[in-house]
């Protein structure tokens, strides 16, 4: 489709996604102009039809980074509502479990002071802080492409609405718009596809390792009163997945007889008919985890990619006109299993270096007062220690467990030593070489389909525009992925949206991408990283309440 006039905007700062990062950051970057006697204009988009509709976590929260942004949160109704009163730390076999000691638990696995949180109702919550303050908050516009001035970064331009799936406009056709900005920060959450394209235009990643992610399979329940413990946190290794494969399960209990239960599949993993799915499906049927839902209901379902790879995986935070912020970097402390506190510290740190860069005149500088103070932050210093928490894991369960709790119980983590990661997608080995999963079929009442499963997730899409699952070489699905792998993208997705289908010409994939729950697997795992994921039109996609 030829380029149109799109109407344009302009912002002193643009903040691109809405979810802690970018919602703290416009926060303090309203809070640091008004301490300053002056007035900035902040924007927010959001892909998601309303604010936290597309967020989904465990979650635990270590409030630290939300105190420091908000001092009184309690006082204004934060819904941060159950107290972790109670930890366990289970290694999982077949039948049985066993229960780490508290005192040998490293650090990072404490949770004291922690909530246990519905992250989409907290940044619902932030929104209207973020609202109160002044900041212009857009839900339903989705970042589709960069806008630059000459090599520097002037803002973004949003999705077109309207346009038919052969890409010519249709009759409700709107173009997008041009949103202009001082500094626009980039807070899309794991793997953006806006800051995965920034990375490579300003080479970010130069010198440091690739990411690692791993996918998060979560369902929300209510079970009966007499099972509910509100503020008990399970966290669980091992069964179901084998000693060489990463993987563990969370088990949150929340007030309103609620209890978030969830999986964890590192996506370094080697065999292509591993389906992370149908593990997670699995690890409910555990005698020990089953007692923790039985008798309850399923109300929501959803998936997310999250990165693992800790700080010797993020890239440079910063670039002529712009920042990378929250898990678009990567700040997530996988061996916490949170990363909310990181998320809006970041984006309080790009604010503060951006809103200083604005009012002192100099827009047009990098903004590198960001990284210098994140190299001073606590953030920093907790990343550092536990950094090489999944390159550990690499070694397998039972040495890696015992080599990092080594690591943190003796000397905190401070070891001369930092191990490497290497990209998820050059993990898969030929499935030749693999021994193929049988999985039981679901039972309907702890185990469940996938298509049930995304039909609580509220997912929709529009099926008459272009499909966001772009394939750079349409024929690699069969040559390549279906050829040696046995198409592994029918088994990573956990929401059925690659299908390999069978017809007198021979196969084909078919992408059923209204089922896409924006979870990022595809765009991550694909071994030859044919699939690139862009944006839908703005407003689609899951709608996770409270997730």
């Amino acid at each position: 489709m030829t380029e149109v006039e799109r109407e344009s905007m302009e912002f002193d700062l643009l903040v691109v996604g809405a979810g802690p990062a970018g919602l703290a950051a416009a926060i303090r970057a309203k809070q640091q102009a008004l301490a300053k006697g002056s007035e900035l204009s902040v924007c927010v988009i959001e892909k998601a039809a309303e604010i936290g509709a597309h967020i989904l976590s465990g979650a635990v929260m270590d409030p630290r980074a939300l105190t420091e942004l908000l001092p009184d949160w309690k006082e204004q109704g934060a819904p941060l509502d159950t107290p972790v009163t109670q930890d366990q730390v289970l290694f999982l076999s077949e039948t049985g479990a066993h229960a780490v000691p508290h005192a040998l638990l490293p650090q990072s696995f404490h949770n004291d002071g922690n909530y246990i949180v519905r992250l989409g109702h907290v940044v619902k919550w932030l929104g209207e802080q973020a609202e109160a303050l002044g900041v212009e908050v857009y839900p339903g516009f989705a970042g589709r492409s960069v806008l630059f001035d000459g090599d520097r970064v002037a803002g973004v331009i949003t999705g077109d609405m309207g346009v038919q799936r052969d890409g010519t406009p249709g009759s409700a056709y709107q173009p997008g718009m041009e949103l202009r900005a001082k500094y626009t920060l980039f807070g899309e959450g794991c793997r953006g596809h806006l800051g995965k394209a920034l990375e490579q235009r300003y080479n970010l990643r130069e010198g440091v390792d690739p990411q690692a992610y791993g996918l998060g399979i979560k369902e929300l329940w209510e079970v009966p009163a007499a099972q509910s413990r509100p503020g008990l946190v399970v966290h669980t290794a091992g069964w179901p997945m084998d000693s060489a494969t990463y993987g563990g399960g969370f088990i949150y209990h929340l007030a309103g007889n609620l209890v978030a239960i969830g999986h964890v599949v590192g996506l370094n993993y080697s065999n292509p008919y591993l389906s992370p799915f149908e593990e997670f499906q699995r690890y409910k049927t555990h005698p020990v985890i089953r007692t923790h839902i039985e008798g309850g209901k399923r109300l929501s379902y959803g998936a997310r990619a999250i990165t693992a790879g800790g700080l010797q995986s993020l890239p440079a935070l910063v670039f002529p006109g712009g920042a990378l912020i929250g898990d678009d970097a990567g700040f997530l402390n996988a061996a916490r299993i949170k990363g909310s506190h990181a998320a809006i510290k970041s984006g309080m740190l790009a604010a503060d270096a951006a809103v200083d860069a604005i009012l002192a005149g100099r827009a047009q500088d990098a903004l590198d007062d960001y990284p210098a103070a994140f190299r001073i932050s606590w953030l920093r210093e907790e990343l550092h220690r536990t950094r090489n928490f999944k390159p550990y894991l690499k070694k397998g369960l039972w040495l890696g467990s015992f080599l990092y709790g080594a690591e943190q119980l003796l000397f905190k983590g401070n070891v001369p030593w930092t191990l490497r990661n290497d990209a998820d997608h050059t993990a898969l080995a030929p499935a030749a070489t693999c021994e193929p999963i049988e999985y039981p079929k679901p039972d309907g009442v702890l185990t469940f389909d996938r298509l049930s499963s995304v039909f609580l997730s509220s997912t929709n899409h529009e099926e008459d525009q272009p499909c966001h699952l772009t394939l750079k070489d349409a024929g690699v699905p069969i040559t390549v992925n279906l050829a040696a792998y046995d198409a592994p993208e029918q088994r990573y997705c956990p929401a059925g949206v690659y299908e390999i289908v069978r017809e007198q010409d021979g196969p084909r994939l078919q992408i059923n991408a209204q089922n896409c729950v924006h979870c990022k697997t595809c765009d991550i795992k694909d071994p030859t990283q044919n699939i690139d994921w862009v944006t839908p039109q703005g407003g689609e996609g899951p709608i996770y309440n409270g997730m």
